[in-house]
């Protein structure tokens, strides 16, 4: 029952008035942010959100530069870029159903004569490295199926189709090595200095020149932004910035020499290499492997199988430079170092005799010169004319029981056994063995004796655990016939602009001076000299070549192969303009394979009947 008399209003205690106080502050303070945000947005920023807004409605695409220029000493060009077609999808415009995504793909791959997993799998791979980039899908696409998509775009929504600039090797297999591949830039390779700028799917150099100097012939790219409607079909272009092509880049490479020593190298279908080098300044005339590849093969995606199909030891490892990167003993090339070891170390001199029986016994083993001849007591002179094995036996364990590894370090000094800084990636320095490093494996327990003195006889005559390749018995014969300046090898001459205008000069590594007297060096020059006449190793080869020549045949043993061919050749003689050195794997006798690709690359490059040849014969 009501009561007049009853109070029933609410009474606000002190506690309540706090708590009605705290949740209206921060009701208003809540009101307050949202107001000043929509105020930020709204007055402050709206001209920034609204060029956003209108760059939504707009599509930048990347226009590549082409690659600068590749040409030889004289102007001929090696390496250059054609135009292309190129298929690409946008990623924003593909169909977001599956279903529809896939009988996508499974149209444009019948149309691209691919598999529709391999358009799934590059779609995903790109979007997912650079989500809003066009990815592509088939470079260097015929002009039907073109024609056939552009007729049919309401079927292949998000398709488009561009002209790239590709990489063009015209001369095929020539000069594959020298010249390497391109490819597209990995993540890993964007983090590298030398990328800096280059973004994703761009090409770069991966190896040979393109990659030495690829910040050269790198050029800057270019943008064209497209204004687009609200399904992303261009409306017109907006602007351009233009690519900046490539600089052009000019070798120390003759062609003419590049030519022959592949030529002549591959006549015998056997694994082989060759380098040929000025001795007066490094610079590189020729330089080639075999087997080859063409590197046009990696101007777009190489499939697994082509690249296990060039790395295959089945198929001789087409992609490796054995030029730089082979490992062999040398055979009797190597006699050059020893004499300039024993010469220059005072345990040999011109007159010095050694006699040769025909056989040497050291340690229960007996050496024996090739074919069982035998040449008497003879000085170093006539040794090296005949290549006589016994007289180096004996010369290399008088080396040995010297002491101090002079053949190992006058080897060392004359660029074997070692980098020698040639400008392309891969080089490989190979090995000098040495009585610690032999000692020490066998306290390690990996090799079943220590240092002896066979060993010392082998090195001597190139044999046993040496390892070196053509680039460094270049640079080691060069130092002979220059007296004594270790050249730094190079291919790079200068980078040009398009009307062959030098921007830059390329410097090549610092020489190193060893001390050859000139008796040292006179008297291997003349012994290689008659080494091309009468009895000596490779006058067959030589006579009646018109200008007069110095070379050193080899003949090395590899274990469960054939018999390793080197030859080493210096022209004119007595001051060389070239040296050349070649090797063929499983060639046999130096005389009957490597010095007759020698004498080709010499022929190409003195001009066998040409005018230079007859002024050279008169200056020699």
């Amino acid at each position: 029952m009501y009561l007049p008399g009853d109070d029933r209003r609410l009474v606000v205690t002190p506690q309540l008035a706090l708590r009605v106080a705290i949740m209206g502050g921060i009701a208003l303070a809540l009101f307050a942010v949202i107001f000043f945000r929509l105020w930020f947005l709204q007055v402050l920023s709206g001209d920034r959100y609204l060029a956003e807004a209108n760059d939504n409605r707009v599509r930048e695409v990347k226009v590549e530069a082409p690659r600068g220029e590749i040409v030889d000493r004289n102007g001929r060009v090696m390496v250059d870029n054609r135009t292309a077609l190129a298929v690409q999808m946008a990623p924003d415009r593909l169909p977001t159903d599956p279903a529809v995504k896939a009988a996508l793909y499974a149209r444009l791959a019948r149309v691209l004569n691919m598999g529709p997993r391999t358009i799934d799998a590059r779609v995903s791979k790109a979007t997912k490295e650079l989500p809003f980039s066009p990815v592509t899908i088939k470079t260097d696409v015929g002009l039907d199926a073109v024609l056939y998509l552009q007729e049919n775009q309401s079927r292949f929504p998000g398709i488009q189709v561009e002209r790239v600039f590709l990489r063009k090797y015209p001369l095929g297999e020539l000069g594959a090595h020298l010249f390497g591949t391109i490819g597209e830039i990995t993540q890993n390779e964007l983090k590298q200095a030398r990328y800096a700028g280059v973004a994703l799917g761009n090409r770069v150099g991966k190896s040979g020149v393109e990659y030495e100097y690829d910040r050269y012939l790198r050029g800057t790219d270019g943008a064209s932004r497209i204004q687009v409607d609200a399904i992303g079909r261009p409306k017109g272009e907006l602007s351009i910035k233009r690519s900046t092509p490539g600089e052009n880049l000019r070798l120390s490479v003759d062609l003419a020499v590049q030519k022959a020593g592949q030529q002549a190298l591959g006549s015998y279908g056997l694994p082989g290499a060759f380098v040929a080098l000025d001795p007066r300044n490094g610079e590189v005339l020729g330089l080639g492997s075999n087997p080859s590849f063409d590197p046009n093969v990696f101007t777009k995606p190489v499939s697994n199988e082509t690249y296990r199909r060039l790395t295959s030891e089945d198929n001789e490892s087409p992609l490796t430079n054995r030029a730089i990167q082979g490992l062999y003993p040398t055979g009797s090339t190597f006699k050059l170092v020893t004499t300039v070891a024993t010469m220059e170390s005072g345990l040999l001199t011109p007159n010095t005799i050694i006699c040769d029986p025909g056989s040497f016994t050291l340690g229960g083993i007996t050496f024996r010169n090739a074919e069982g001849a035998a040449y008497g007591c003879i000085n170093v002179t006539r040794a090296l004319q005949v290549s006589d094995d016994v007289f180096y036996y004996k010369l290399g364990v008088q080396a040995d029981n010297k002491g101090g590894d002079i053949m190992q370090k006058w080897a060392r000094k004359l660029g074997i056994g070692s980098e020698v800084g040639i400008d392309l990636p891969g080089e490989m320095g190979g090995h000098v063995p040495t009585p610690a490093w032999r000692n020490r494996l066998y306290k390690e327990k990996k090799t079943d004796r220590p240092w002896s003195g066979g060993d010392a006889v082998n090195l001597a005559t190139g044999q046993g655990d040496l390892q070196s390749n053509p680039l460094q018995m270049a640079i080691a014969y060069a130092a002979v016939a220059n007296g004594g300046r270790v050249v730094t090898p190079h291919l790079g001459q200068r980078v040009e602009d398009a009307k062959g205008r030098t921007l830059q000069r390329v410097q090549p590594g610092p020489q190193r001076e060893v001390e050859i007297s000139p008796t040292t060096r006179n008297t291997i020059m003349k012994a290689l000299h008659l080494a091309t006449q009468g009895d000596g190793t490779s006058a067959k080869v030589f006579e009646n070549f018109p200008v007069s020549v110095a070379g050193k045949t080899g003949t090395a043993v590899r274990p469960g192969q054939g018999d390793q061919a080197w030859y080493v050749a210096m022209a004119p003689y007595p001051n060389p303009q070239i040296v050349v050195a070649t090797t063929v794997e499983r060639g046999g006798y130096g005389a009957d394979t490597a010095a007759p690709v020698a004498k080709r690359i010499l022929q190409a490059y003195l001009g066998y009947k040409g005018r230079r040849a007859a002024a050279l014969r008169r200056r020699g």
